[in-house]
């Protein structure tokens, strides 16, 4: 049997809310229909060079914080961009902001970074813009669900 397919979420959540917005991308991340992924969430402090290199895709989450990315996720990419930047060219990935704005700002930053390290985005990034509302849940879980099972599928 060829081994399970890793998904790396790695998301910031501080809040209630982008603590559940987290667990929808997990959740649908882990679908019962998807059977050769294993998923592994960590926060961004948690989360490392290593995390990346042992994962087949990734999944980014963040907040908007003053027009640019969490400080936590940029520490993430701070410590990763160095030792993944050789080795994970091409890395399918997908993202998703929780925007009090409108994340123009934090999508720039996110797309600057994942551009230098030359990963592959896989799905129009997330954007759940203003006040919270309960849809962003839906939408994430089907991200989650998305990029879970086109890894399952061996679409990238």
């Amino acid at each position: 049997m060829d081994r399970k397919k890793k998904l790396l979420i790695v998301s910031h959540a501080p809040s209630p809310n982008t603590l559940t917005l987290r667990n929808a991308v997990a959740q649908g991340a882990g679908h019962e229909d998807i059977e050769n992924v294993e998923v592994t969430v960590l926060a961004p402090l948690d989360a490392g060079p290593d995390d990346v290199l042992a994962c087949d895709a990734i999944i980014l989450g963040t907040t908007e914080n003053l027009g640019y990315m969490s400080g936590a996720l940029k520490d993430f990419f701070d410590r990763s961009y160095y030792p993944c930047l050789e080795k994970t060219q091409g890395l399918p990935f997908a993202y998703y902001i929780r925007a009090g704005h409108d994340g123009t700002g934090t999508q720039r930053a996110i797309e600057s970074i994942t551009t230098g390290l030359r990963w592959k985005v896989v799905q129009e990034p997330l954007l759940c813009r203003g006040e919270y509302r309960d849809e962003f849940e839906e939408q994430c879980c089907e991200l989650g669900m998305y990029v879970a099972a086109s890894l399952d599928a061996g679409l990238f």
